[in-house]
């Protein structure tokens, strides 16, 4: 059953169980999403490659529910055609009290899970596209006048641009904005960019960090909070392999020297005080020989990724995903 985006209100639980967003807007989504779900129902997130590394687990967890749990949500998030014959399974048990949420990006017409959806009789298809810029515009120049804060048509354009068609990314910068002039400082072209630029780099900075250390449950948290697009695939592959050269060359000195503080105190450049942990955490969890593979892999994907751009963001998503596991060896 296919509802526009503008029709979700039609969306009636006790007659659909199961709903597959899918798109490149996951500000409407989430907004969406958000606005179905009421405050009875137990909610409870997964993102795909968990659920397929352990299916078992997963299916025994919501077969096995007491007749006296709360009702209970699912949000799959970076759904695929992998997670389509599991939840043609779920589907088929037809469990009391069970809503299953599919959040998935670009889902092309041939899609097994999307044909399945726009087909069904009960269960709901929904695309979500990219805002254009005449709604981004009103959902900016609304937040602005708001709040009162005065910013000039070219500088909103620069937001409108910079969201990509995302009006979640667009409210991120905005709400920069509204921190920023709290205290009175006043916005020009240069802090804008500034501060989207430093925004953008913290989160990417912060997902390789948190991947390189082994957090794997900090690294699904900053990927569930951040709408990364598919342009950002190279930025994050570039970031990536910054980094984890810098780490080869620490724990390259932390192997001769034994000591971890005299590794991070003789550190060219200098560490920042607040990274010192997190780096000793990456450093303790990776042998020179494994980053030497990592770096050596993420230079084949880069190259893969700029001549595959559409895939590229579920292609380093994924190895980041896979990184950020503890095992006993990071390559065989």
């Amino acid at each position: 059953m296919i509802y526009k985006n503008f029709e979700t209100n039609k969306i009636d639980f006790n007659l659909n169980k199961s709903i597959l967003f899918y798109g490149k807007n996951d500000g409407l989504k989430n907004e969406t999403i958000k606005n179905l779900i009421k405050s009875e129902y137990v909610k409870n997130y997964y993102d795909e490659k968990d659920i397929l590394e352990n299916t078992n687990i997963f299916l025994d967890k919501i077969l096995n529910r007491s007749l006296f749990e709360s009702s209970e949500i699912i949000i799959i998030k970076r759904a695929t055609d992998k997670i389509f014959n599991l939840i043609k399974e779920i589907i088929s048990k037809n469990i009391d009290d069970l809503i299953i949420i599919i959040n998935a990006d670009n889902l092309e017409k041939k899609s097994k899970l999307r044909s399945f959806f726009e087909k069904s009789k009960k269960e709901v298809c929904v695309a979500f596209y990219p805002d254009n810029d005449q709604t981004l515009m009103k959902i900016a120049s609304s937040f602005l006048k708001q709040r009162n804060i005065s910013v000039s048509q070219s500088n909103i354009n620069l937001l409108v641009s910079k969201s990509r068609g995302d009006r979640e990314s667009l409210l991120n910068e905005l709400d920069k904005i509204e921190s920023y002039t709290k205290n009175g400082n006043k916005l020009s072209l240069e802090k804008i960019t500034k501060l989207s630029n430093l925004f953008e780099d913290y989160d990417i900075s912060d997902l390789i960090d948190n991947c390189l250390a082994k957090n794997k449950n900090k690294t699904i948290k900053i990927l569930n909070e951040n709408n990364f697009g598919v342009e950002d695939s190279v930025t994050i592959i570039k970031i990536f392999l910054f980094k984890s050269k810098k780490i080869l060359n620490l724990i390259n000195n932390y192997e001769n020297n034994n000591n971890i503080d005299l590794t991070i105190s003789s550190a060219k450049p200098p560490i920042f005080w607040k990274d010192k942990e997190i780096v000793k955490q990456q450093i303790y969890k990776w042998k020179s020989n494994d980053i030497k593979q990592l770096i050596y892999k993420l230079s084949e994907i880069e190259l893969f990724v700029k001549k595959n751009n559409q895939s590229g963001l579920n292609i380093i998503t994924d190895f980041i995903l896979d990184q950020s596991t503890e095992k006993i060896s990071n390559f065989v």
